[in-house]
């Protein structure tokens, strides 16, 4: 934990000083010579991380943003951002991420001070990562279910990296990082869906098609179920996934199919069936399509892998 030598106090050139403070900038020079040319790391990485707490008279500017991104998770308190002219407020549980090169400023509030844990990530695929449907969500603030995970995670990364910059520290702390993005992009996928919370119509029509697999369903179906025509349903489905809507639920049947061919004596043509398909020429077509292998050929590999 860093000690100040100094009674500053408040914001000074966009850095935050006081009582408690927790703070590691990883030097460029070691982000230069041990992470960005290392192909394990250089995808996704720190570059500094901290710990403000009731972070009084805090307040930052960068009229050209970082060249990095900056996840920011309030636990108590409130303060605010702003991105261009869009400010938001925030308060406890909540977080936002700031995406790389945007002018941005943020600060607690005056009469409850934020505490706030935070890190500043970079890497070749930061561009990718901000272009994800899911991650750009959150450059807005959101709440977020926390039953344990988050803190004990930042510590590991902090204590980690407190001991110095030797390649397993940074690849244990660089590794972490990405379970770290995802409790908060993902937090939903960490906690059991309640019968309150709302599933948006593309998480909301995937169950649908897990829970159909062996069935046919027709796109037009789908997208009467969630009130939107079938060019918006299968838009939205495209934006989000990656796929059209039933090249996806034929992949889930494929994968199921795998699982059959592995795991039981079925014959394929049986398999075909019970998957909804009429024809089993067309159903190992697709299978090839998706797989690779025909399906006589994907059974196979299980007698010639056999001592796995």
């Amino acid at each position: 934990m860093l000690k100040e030598k100094d009674n500053k106090e408040g914001s000074h050139k966009n850095i935050w000083y006081g009582a408690g403070r927790q703070r590691i900038e990883i030097p460029r020079t070691i982000l230069k010579s041990r992470v960005s040319g290392n192909h394990l790391l250089q995808h996704l990485y720190i570059c500094s991380i901290g710990y403000y707490p009731k972070a009084k008279d805090h307040y930052t500017y960068r009229k050209k943003g970082l060249p990095e991104n900056f996840l920011f998770y309030c636990v108590d308190g409130y303060g605010w951002y702003q991105i261009g002219k869009q400010r938001y407020e925030v308060g406890p549980n909540e977080f936002f991420i700031l995406p790389a090169n945007v002018e941005h400023s943020y600060g607690s509030s005056t009469e409850q001070p934020w505490t706030i844990y935070w890190i500043h990530f970079g890497g070749n695929a930061l561009q990718q990562f901000n272009e994800v449907q899911e991650v750009q969500k959150h450059f807005k603030p959101v709440y977020i279910k926390n039953n344990g995970d988050i803190i004990p995670i930042f510590s590991k990364i902090y204590k980690t990296l407190e001991l110095g910059y030797s390649v397993d520290n940074l690849l244990f702390a660089n590794m972490c990082l990405s379970h770290f993005l995802t409790l908060f992009v993902y937090n939903s996928r960490h906690y059991m869906a309640s019968s309150a919370d709302k599933l948006d119509c593309v998480d909301s029509a995937i169950l649908y098609m897990q829970e159909h697999i062996n069935d046919i369903i027709s796109l037009q179906e789908l997208s009467r179920q969630y009130n939107y025509s079938i060019s918006r349903f299968s838009n939205l489905f495209k934006q989000k996934t990656g796929y059209a809507p039933i090249d996806y639920f034929l992949q889930m049947k494929m994968q199921k199919a795998c699982q059959q061919l592995d795991f039981s004596n079925r014959s394929i043509k049986d398999i075909a069936f019970g998957l909804g398909f009429d024809d089993p020429y067309y159903f190992s077509k697709r299978f090839r399509k998706n797989i690779g292998l025909s399906p006589k050929k994907y059974r196979a590999r299980r007698t010639s892998n056999s001592n796995e």
